[in-house]
């Protein structure tokens, strides 16, 4: 089936190249090209159809450049149209490492809470700069409150086990989210303290296995 979106370019006759409707908007029935500018057309054509490419993918989520510039490499495009169409989607704010940065971690926060740590490792791992990650982090919760709020998230797993399993559990999660010990621990004693998880054998009044 005919793409809608491309048209064919006939020279003397007969089939040459395709092009993108909106790269072939100027072009006239009966006008002449030179070589040159038909390279330039066809230069014009593969930014437009890379560019189309990175809208596709921004339509399934919100991507980094890095993660923009990986995927159009994988797809064969030269890094001169990968640089143009970066620059394009930059320009049109499509594209925009410290506002993806902000919401990466407004998502964490608000969904799977975890340590400032691993979303910084997170963010490196899409390619951006510490500078917008530690912007941020810097703007969100601290790692005591976000410890708080994912363990407060998962205890209701734990209703009715005793401090030690209770404890253990709870450590191993909030661990798994890259909280260090002392936020942990603290945090561990207070979410089960304001749960009243199995009164008998509150941490208080029970000596720790470790002691």
């Amino acid at each position: 089936m005919r793409n809608p979106n491309r048209v064919n370019v006939y020279l003397d006759g007969e089939f040459a190249f395709g092009l993108a409707r909106v790269v072939a908007a100027w072009l006239n029935v009966g006008q002449e090209l030179t070589d040159e500018k038909i390279a330039s057309l066809q230069s014009e054509d593969t930014l437009e159809v890379a560019y189309q490419a990175a809208l596709r993918l921004l339509g399934i989520r919100p991507r980094t450049r890095w993660e923009i510039q990986q995927r159009l490499e994988r797809q064969g495009f030269d890094r001169s149209i990968i640089v143009g169409v970066i620059k394009r989607l930059e320009q049109s704010s499509l594209v925009n490492d410290s506002e993806f940065a902000r919401l990466w971690v407004e998502n964490r926060t608000t969904f799977r809470p975890r340590s400032h740590r691993m979303m910084a490792v997170e963010l490196k791992r899409m390619g951006v700069e510490d500078d917008y990650i530690q912007g941020a982090l810097k703007e969100g919760k601290q790692d005591s409150e976000l410890a708080y709020q994912a363990a407060v998230k998962y205890a209701g797993r734990l209703t009715g086990l005793d401090w030690i399993t209770f404890r253990t559990k709870l450590t191993g999660h909030l661990a798994r989210r890259g909280f260090g010990y002392e936020t942990v621990q603290s945090v561990v004693r207070q979410v089960w303290q304001g749960f009243h998880f199995n009164n008998e054998s509150h941490p208080e009044n029970e000596k720790d296995e470790d002691e």
